[in-house]
């Protein structure tokens, strides 16, 4: 038998080698010359992680108008991609006041991740214009770049028009948002306007606060449009009435969290500062879950339309446990355990975590992290087991003596139930506020994955 020439196996390896490297690396070297078109699990999350680096680092950031912009955001990319996917249907009249949108032209072709791309960076930049132009410039150049890797698949007529049709549904969604009653909400976080009733049990401002000034934040938040009627049905909760005996259950609660803070061990400082998410930070408590689906996502790799539902349904959670977590909060307007315990227990107890600007019952962390659960379990099942790595790496922090270090759970319920445990475990919060608080969580969480996302 003939032998090869040694040309033409060096010719042959050369060739493996040059077919072998993309699959070996993930086209990363490659996607930075374009030549490899970016995936969808790419896309959505590039866009996921540039919206909380936006929320993140804005000014006057909130978790209430952060978690208004998750909503949003998450809903264009959604409705930005939704006609892909025949078996799906579009928000359009099942939430409120969302009548109309426009749909793409029958038989035209889309290239869908184009569309998405144009209306993920208007959304972002119409939600947070008053950011800084640096960052707004970062919304851009990801546009750019991704609409680049993209373009490479599509003719030019095809690009034109998907990236037409998602600029027109961000700029519709963006439209009906403005008549929410948080339009702009970053303007006026506090306000004198608000004069909270001094009777026994009621919030005050704590000298330990997260904040310098003593107003309180949004409370008028409970007023704005919820994203389901479902939602805003949901009924006032009823409150353990005030009572200062050391024998009532009222007392008895705020009993249990001055024992547990004064003797923290590490574990608890550890998840108390993981799930802290003070908005002069990080990217807030809704920014938290909203994370959440990006790890779901990369653990997952669902679907196009399944990554845009994940999205969507993380912040139509997150903000309507907002709206209806801060009409509860500023109905009671309930205190927070430093007042209690100050008046009632120990008159030098200080919280291991500053309070923060509003009132007590029930925990937003709690309400939010419920809702999360809810939607996340019944996309992607009971018991999912995933780390949560988003502060790892993040600068100790000294005064308590806590290093940020990556955390694990065995499915989403487990991690709601932790984030409740660290207001505990940080001082700002009672049992009641939490139990409720994820209660409501899961009625909303209920409430958004019955809307009739297929056919």
């Amino acid at each position: 038998m003939l032998q090869k020439p040694h040309c033409y196996l060096h010719l042959r390896l050369l060739f493996q080698i040059i077919t072998t490297v993309p699959l070996l690396y993930g086209c990363k070297e490659f996607k930075k010359n374009n030549s490899c078109p970016l995936s969808h699990i790419d896309v959505v999350t590039k866009w996921a992680d540039m919206t909380l680096f936006i929320t993140k680092n804005t000014p006057a950031n909130t978790p209430t108008y952060s978690s208004r912009a998750l909503a949003y955001i998450g809903v264009t990319m959604y409705e930005s991609v939704v006609n892909s996917a025949k078996e799906y249907n579009s928000l359009v009249k099942q939430l409120s006041g969302l009548d109309s949108l426009s749909k793409p032209d029958i038989g035209k072709k889309y290239n869908w991740l184009i569309s998405l791309n144009a209306s993920q960076a208007l959304m972002i930049k119409s939600l947070y214009s008053h950011t800084a132009p640096e960052n707004l410039e970062k919304v851009d150049s990801l546009e750019k770049s991704i609409l680049l890797s993209l373009s490479a698949s599509s003719n030019q007529e095809t690009v034109e028009r998907s990236l037409n049709y998602g600029k027109q549904i961000a700029k519709e969604i963006y439209e009906w948002s403005v008549k929410d009653g948080g339009h702009k909400g970053y303007l006026q976080n506090f306000t004198l306007q608000f004069i909270p009733q001094h009777k026994p049990g009621n919030w005050k401002p704590s000298l330990y606060s997260q904040v310098a000034g003593h107003l309180p934040l949004h409370p008028y938040w409970g007023n704005n449009r919820n994203f389901l009627q479902a939602d805003r049905d949901m009924a006032i909760p009823n409150k353990m009435p005030y009572d200062t005996n050391n024998h009532s259950a009222y007392f008895q609660g705020f009993q249990y969290v001055y024992d547990l803070n004064k003797n923290l061990s590490q574990s608890q400082k550890e998840v108390a500062m993981w799930w802290n998410d003070d908005p002069s930070e990080t990217f807030t408590p809704p920014g938290h879950s909203y994370n959440m689906g990006t790890i779901v996502i990369k653990k997952v790799q669902p679907s196009l339309i399944k990554c845009a539902e994940t999205y969507a349904k993380i912040g139509l959670s997150v903000a309507d446990a907002f709206i209806n977590c801060w009409r509860i909060k500023y109905h009671y307007s309930t205190e927070r355990p430093s007042t209690f315990i100050n008046n009632h227990i120990d008159p030098y107890w200080e919280s291991f975590w500053p309070d923060p600007p509003f009132p007590s019952f029930p925990s937003g962390h709690a309400f939010q992290a419920g809702a999360t659960a809810e939607v996340l379990t019944k996309m992607f099942g009971l018991n999912f087991k995933f780390s949560d790595s988003c502060h790892a790496g993040r600068q100790d922090d000294k005064v308590r003596k806590v290093k940020y270090k990556s955390r694990n759970y065995n499915s989403f319920w487990e991690a709601a139930e932790e984030t409740a445990q660290s207001r505990l475990c940080g001082g700002i919060h009672t049992k009641e506020d939490n139990e409720i608080g994820l209660a409501l969580g899961k009625q909303l969480g209920v409430n958004v994955s019955k809307l009739k996302w297929t056919k």
